[in-house]
């Protein structure tokens, strides 16, 4: 995600780099007026800050490094994750938002996702997002409750999405025409370890 949104900023830049004015250029012909300047319009951000309900789960990195995954799941969904992994939360999220929903991924599911009704407009978050914080994670705004958790919780239950293993955040959501994004400020409860 961040570097899709940095790959953006490039091209962006590359694209206002590619529309300067001719009008330092030699012209051929004296009355020829330099090219019209094109513009895009700059993409219009929206950030607020709000209070969420987060999952957390063991990542279960590959190089054994230890860490710990926030999950965002819209409501809608929610049911339907539980007892899953974060991974198979996605596909379940995925599968609903795609147009393709014949896609391989999507078939052989425990939930149909034919059957699921878009997420209403506007409702944050518009997907399932996830933040992994790899150890030592800072105890500063709250963040030692998350580290708690984490660290106090029967292993097995952190390897799947459970009501157990959730907290409560203040969270800052950027929204774009391209994608969302979110950030946890400040860690407000977590269940009693």
């Amino acid at each position: 995600m961040i570097l899709r949104h940095c790959l953006l900023k490039c091209l962006a830049a590359a694209i206002v780099l590619g529309t300067i004015p001719a009008t330092n250029r030699p012209s051929v012909h004296a009355a020829e007026k330099p090219p019209a300047r094109s513009t895009l319009p700059a993409p219009q951000e929206n950030t607020s800050e709000l209070q969420a309900t987060l999952f957390v789960q063991d990542p279960h990195l590959e190089n054994g490094r230890k860490a710990v995954q926030v999950i965002w799941i819209p409501e809608e969904i929610q049911k339907y994750c539980l007892g899953k992994t974060a991974k198979e939360c996605s596909t379940i999220d995925y599968c609903i938002r795609t147009t393709n929903k014949q896609a391989p991924m999507c078939q052989h599911l425990s939930v149909d996702t034919t059957r699921l009704p878009p997420y209403p407009p506007g409702v944050p978050p518009r997907r399932v997002f996830s933040i992994v914080y790899f150890f030592p994670v800072s105890t500063a705004n709250g963040f030692a409750r998350l580290t708690e958790l984490f660290e106090n919780a029967p292993k097995a239950s952190l390897d799947r999405l459970s009501r157990t293993a959730r907290i409560r955040a203040r969270i800052k959501l950027t929204r774009s025409p391209e994608d969302d994004q979110f950030d946890v400020l400040e860690i407000l409860s977590a269940p009693p370890s």
